[in-house]
């Protein structure tokens, strides 16, 4: 049995080693640090196993294809995220997998890449305090005039940065998340979540058609609500609507549900939790207790 390393925060797997975070090295000619180009998956252990792993691994598939980007092998990704989950064992933790697409010449062309740098980040989970659960949180909305548009959003790539900067005009705000919005003002996704409102005791969140991406824990959560006989719909709705809505609450697959409770400076319905977040909080719960799986088919 391979011999665990001392106890540390943070470790990340890079070019075939394991090494503490604080002596992982990026080249300066890696294209992800040059350019962006690279794309990456987020998830959190349950029971020392990755959340929803087969999932987060299709995903990263689907943005290695829009990108045009080879990834390394299943068994060499399953490999490296076993090696870095296995350095914690005292504590559930984040999961990160990024692989960009190399280093090479300072050159845009794709083509002078020389083969894709995986890399695999983990570090002690540590979730909002349960108050912000408990509740909810304030939410801003931010236009693509504010912080720009982000190209392809279909695939979970590196270029972050109107994500970024939609969340800094967001905490100007004294708010917890950024609530994007579209050139037409309907609402599209949080800077880091997926934002789901309920109406009328029916389930809704924005379509993937409006330009979002696709998060796992949301796609799970429609499936946890048609389990539990709740109502769901994908639709356009804006920020006035959602504002006008009876609950509110993000996804994200680290956080999970969040409760949301006020929006643009006003409270969100009875400003407490509602009914139906409740009742997702503990079914999604419930999916935490049954842990997370190595399965990848």
């Amino acid at each position: 049995m391979q011999e665990r390393m001392p106890a540390v925060d943070a470790w990340i797997w890079i070019d075939g080693e394991l090494l503490p975070a604080s002596e992982a090295r990026v080249p300066v000619l890696d294209r992800g640090f040059l350019y962006g180009d690279s794309i990456f998956e987020v998830t959190r252990t349950a029971q020392r196993r990755p959340l929803f792993f087969a999932e987060h691994l299709a995903r990263l598939e689907q943005s290695a294809r829009l990108l045009a980007m080879t990834l390394p092998d299943r068994d060499a990704l399953v490999m490296a995220c076993r090696a870095v989950v296995d350095q914690f064992a005292e504590s559930e933790c984040y999961l990160r997998l990024i692989v960009t697409r190399g280093s090479g010449p300072l050159d845009l062309d794709p083509a002078v890449a020389d083969a894709p740098r995986l890399v695999v980040l983990g570090k002690s989970l540590r979730l909002p305090e349960p108050a912000l659960y408990e509740r909810g949180v304030a939410l801003a909305t931010v236009t693509p005039a504010d912080c720009g548009v982000r190209m392809l959003p279909a695939a979970k790539s590196s270029n972050y940065l109107p994500s970024v900067m939609a969340l800094h005009l967001a905490r100007k705000r004294q708010a917890y998340e950024a609530l994007l919005c579209d050139a037409e003002g309907a609402i599209t996704e949080g800077a880091s979540s997926n934002f789901f409102i309920v109406r009328a005791g029916v389930l809704m969140t924005p379509p993937l058609s409006l330009g979002l991406l696709s998060g796992i824990t949301r796609a799970v959560v429609l499936r946890m609500a048609q389990q539990h006989g709740i109502p769901t719909r994908e639709a356009r709705f804006t920020a006035e609507d959602a504002e006008r809505a009876d609950e509110a609450f993000l996804t994200s697959s680290v956080r999970g549900l969040v409760p949301v409770t006020r929006l643009n400076d006003q409270p969100l319905g009875p400003g407490q939790p509602g009914p139906i977040t409740q009742q997702l909080l503990s079914a999604y719960a419930a999916c935490l207790a049954d842990g997370g799986s190595w399965s990848v088919s």
